[in-house]
Order: C-alpha cells, then structure tokens, then sequence
C-alpha cells in the first residue's frame, strides 16, 4: 500500500492528502461517535441515532439520521434545524451535512 493512505479506525484508508485538504491538518475533529454521543444526550427518547461519514473518513461530511418520539408535532424544517442547533459548534467544520429525521410509529 502507498506511504500516502493511513488506516483509520481500523478500517478505513484515506489520502492523506484529503485529510489536509478537509483542512483538519491530519486530525479528524468530530467522529462519528462523537457525534452520535451528543445527539443521544439530546434526545434521550430516540429509537435510532444513525452518524455516518461520508466523507470517505477525513470528517468533513456526515449523514444524520435521528427516529424519535420527540419530533411529534413538528415539521420536518422544524426537526432538521433542532438537530443543526445542537450540533451548531461541530458543523463549523464540516463541509456538508445530510439529515434525515422520523417519528417511530406506534
């Protein structure tokens, strides 16, 4: 394998140059469990807190999806920027975010 792939996580290989790039200077500042710490802390009656990077690992892309009862009565605007406020700080960093909200049926 090239010097220029690191192993990330055990699993993943991606450029070092890409990590640079993402502007993280080699450290990936949120993670994926970090990220889904925070949305579990935040709604604690969640059926399904899903964060995975798409990024190809470097951080700078994420795909959200939270399934709570929590959402009820709110409208989809209305749930995705509950999920941008609490995760306002980390977002500064990341060059896009996908989210994708649910309300478990009963």
């Amino acid at each position: 394998m090239s010097s220029n792939f690191v192993r990330l996580a055990g699993k993943r290989y991606i450029s070092i140059l890409s990590r640079v790039w993402s502007g993280t200077g080699g450290a990936v500042k949120n993670t994926e469990n970090t990220l889904r710490k925070t949305l579990q802390t935040k709604f604690p009656m969640a059926k399904n807190v899903v964060v995975s990077d798409i990024s190809g690992g470097c951080g700078s892309m994420y795909e959200i999806y939270v399934e709570t009862a929590e959402f009820k009565g709110l409208s989809t605007v209305k749930q995705h920027r509950l999920i941008t406020e609490i995760l306002k700080s980390e977002i500064k960093d990341m060059h896009g975010l996908r989210i994708h909200t649910a309300i478990p049926s009963e």
